[in-house]
C-alpha cells in the first residue's frame, strides 16, 4: 500500500452539521454532557477501522448510551469512506459524526500510509481537545492508531479505552513489540524467515510483521513503536475477538506478560465476534443471491479480498485459469488492478473490465460453474448462504470474523497489513484455514489456486477445516448470547460508562 496525497471529497448526502465543526451556538448533539452518558470514538482513517468502530457504536446506543464518532479526513483517498460515512449517517441518526478540520501534513519520506496516518492523528490532537472539552463525554474509545489521543485525555482526566480492530494475537504481539525493539538492533526485513518468539502466539516468522514494520528505520515503523508503547496507557483495551477463538494469546496478555516494563496490562475486554450489520448497498445483491439460491448445499467457492486488495491483470489471469480446471463453483468478486501511478493507488479503482481482464472465453466457457461480478458483493449474506462452501480471503480480520460466524472454512491469501501474521495465527493455531504458497512473490500460480480450492471443496482435510469451523460458529454464538463471555464483558463496560463517577 503506497501514499497518495488525494483528497475525500465529502458527498453532499452527509449532513453538513454533522460533519463540520459545531459553531459556539450550536445545539448539535455533540454537545452531550456528563448527564447523557455519552462517549466519543475516536476510529483511525480506513475502512477496516471505521467499520468496526461505528458498529461498536451500534452496540452501546442499544443500550442507552450516546455515541458521537470523530472523522479525521486522510490525505489520501481511502476507497468508499464517504460513501460508507454517507450512508451510515443515514441509517444511524441516533449516532453523530464530528468531523475534525483538515492538516497540513509535514513531508513524510515514508512510503507507508500508515506514518501519514500517524502524523495526522498526532497534529489532530489540540482540535480533538477543544471537541472533547465542550463535549464532556464519560470516556473516549480509540483504535490502535489514535493513542496520541492519550496526551489529550490525560489533560483532561478523561478516560480512555482502545478498541482494537485486530484479533488478540496481534495485539499480543505489538504489546511485546516494544520488547522485539529493545532485544535486536536487526531489521524484521534482515532477520527474514528466523522466528519470532512471542508470549501467546505461536513462532512467527519476522518478515511476516507487517510490511510497514519490517524497516526500522521507516517513519512508519518509528510510529508503530510509538504507539504500541503507550498501549498499557489506556484505561482498558476492547478487542474485536472472543475467548475460545484465541485462549492462549488472551491468557498471555492478561498474565502481564507482553507487558515487560514493569507497567500493569489494563483490563482486556473480548466483546466479539462484532461484523458489520447488512447495509443498504445492494449492488450485485439480487444477482449474487439469486445464483446462490440455484446451488447445491455448500458447493461454491466464494472468492473476495477486500476494498484494497487489488492483483495485477497476469494475476487475475492466473486466478481464472486455477478455478476454470478445479471444476468447482465458484463466485468471484473482481476489482481492477492497482494503478502504476502511486499517488492513486489508495483511489478507489475503476469498475473492471472483464473481457479484458480474464482470459478471453473465460466467462462463456464458466457461466454454468460460476459468477463473476465487479468490485462488491454482500459479503456478509453471501458467507451465510448455505451454498456457501469455502471461502478464498486475503485474512482481514473482519473478513476472518464473517466467515467463522458464518461457518466457512478458507483458503488464506494474505496481501497487506496484519494478514501474514493472521495466516501464522489461523493455520498454525486456530486451524481454520489453509494458506497459498507462494503469496510472497510475484504470482501465484494457477495450479496452486486450483490445488487449494480442491483441497478445500474435496478432501477429507477440507472437511475437517469445514467441521472445525462450524464448531468455532457455535462458540461464537455461545460468546455473543446471554451469559457469554462477549456479552458479559460488554455490559461491563456499559455499566462503567454508565456510572456517575465516570461522568464529569
Amino acid at each position: 500500500m503506497q501514499q497518495g496525497h488525494v483528497s475525500i471529497a465529502w458527498p453532499r448526502a452527509i449532513s453538513y452539521t454533522r460533519l463540520m465543526i459545531p459553531s459556539s451556538t450550536s445545539t448539535d448533539t455533540t454537545e452531550m454532557g456528563s448527564s447523557e452518558m455519552g462517549v466519543v470514538l475516536y476510529p483511525s482513517p480506513g475502512m477496516g477501522h471505521l467499520v468496526s468502530m461505528l458498529e461498536f457504536g451500534k452496540l452501546l446506543v442499544q443500550h442507552g448510551l450516546h455515541v458521537t464518532v470523530i472523522i479525521v479526513d486522510p490525505h489520501y483517498n481511502t476507497g468508499s469512506t464517504a460513501a460508507f460515512l454517507s450512508a451510515a449517517s443515514a441509517a444511524n441518526p441516533s449516532i453523530t459524526f464530528h468531523r475534525l478540520p483538515p492538516i497540513d501534513l509535514p513531508p513524510n519520506p515514508s512510503r507507508h500510509h500508515e506514518a501519514h496516518a500517524f502524523d495526522l492523528l498526532r497534529l489532530s490532537n489540540p482540535h480533538l481537545l477543544a471537541f472533547l472539552r465542550s463535549a464532556a463525554p464519560r470516556a473516549l474509545i480509540v483504535d490502535g492508531f489514535c493513542d496520541y489521543a492519550l496526551d489529550v485525555t490525560s489533560e483532561l482526566r478523561l478516560p480512555c479505552y482502545m478498541f482494537y480492530t485486530s484479533g488478540a494475537a496481534v495485539l499480543a504481539a505489538f504489546l511485546y513489540f516494544p520488547t522485539l525493539h529493545a532485544s535486536s538492533d536487526k531489521s524484521f526485513r534482515e532477520l527474514g524467515s528466523t522466528p519470532l518468539h512471542m508470549p501467546g502466539i505461536p513462532p512467527l516468522p519476522a518478515d511476516h510483521m507487517p510490511l510497514p514494520v519490517l524497516d526500522r528505520d521507516d517513519k512508519a515503523y518509528e510510529g508503530f513503536l510509538e504507539i504500541s508503547s503507550r498501549y498499557p496507557d489506556n484505561d482498558g483495551i476492547i478487542v474485536n475477538t472472543f475467548e475460545a477463538l484465541e485462549p492462549r494469546a488472551l491468557a498471555a496478555i492478561t498474565a502481564g506478560r507482553c507487558v515487560t516494563d514493569g507497567r500493569p496490562t489494563p483490563p482486556i475486554y473480548t466483546i466479539g465476534p462484532l461484523i458489520k450489520s447488512d447495509g443498504r448497498e445492494k449492488t450485485n445483491r439480487a444477482e449474487c443471491i439469486a445464483w446462490l439460491d440455484a446451488q447445491p448445499r455448500h458447493s461454491v467457492v466464494f472468492l473476495c479480498f477486500g476494498s484494497l486488495g487489488l492483483f495485477s491483470a497476469a494475476q487475475l489471469k492466473e486466478i481464472a485459469a486455477g478455478l476454470e480446471r478445479s471444476g468447482q463453483r465458484f463466485l468471484w468478486v473482481v476489482r481492477s488492478p492497482p494503478s502504476d501511478d502511486p499517488s492513486k493507488r489508495m483511489e478507489r479503482p475503476p469498475e473492471p473490465d472483464l473481457d479484458a481482464l480474464l482470459p478471453e472465453g473465460f466467462l462463456e466457457r464458466t457461466k454454468g460453474q460460476g459468477l463473476v461480478v465487479k468490485s462488491w458483493a454482500p459479503q456478509v449474506e453471501v458467507l451465510r448462504h448455505g451454498a456457501v462452501g469455502g471461502f478464498v480471503t486475503h485474512l482481514g480480520w473482519n473478513s476472518v470474523l464473517e466467515a467463522i460466524i458464518a461457518g466457512v472454512p478458507m483458503v488464506g491469501w494474505p496481501l497487506y497489513a496484519e494478514q501474514r501474521m493472521n495466516e501464522v495465527f489461523l493455520v498454525e493455531e486456530m486451524k481454520l484455514a489453509v494458506a497459498v504458497k507462494g503469496y510472497e512473490g510475484e504470482l501465484v500460480p494457477s495450479e496452486e489456486i486450483e490445488a487449494k480450492v480442491r483441497w478445500l471443496m474435496e478432501s477429507d482435510g477440507g472437511q475437517e477445516l469445514r467441521e472445525r469451523t462450524a464448531e468455532m460458529k457455535r462458540k461464537a454464538a455461545e460468546a455473543l448470547g446471554e451469559g457469554g463471555s462477549s456479552q458479559a464483558a460488554l455490559m461491563k463496560l456499559v455499566a462503567q460508562w454508565k456510572s456517575p463517577a465516570n461522568g464529569d
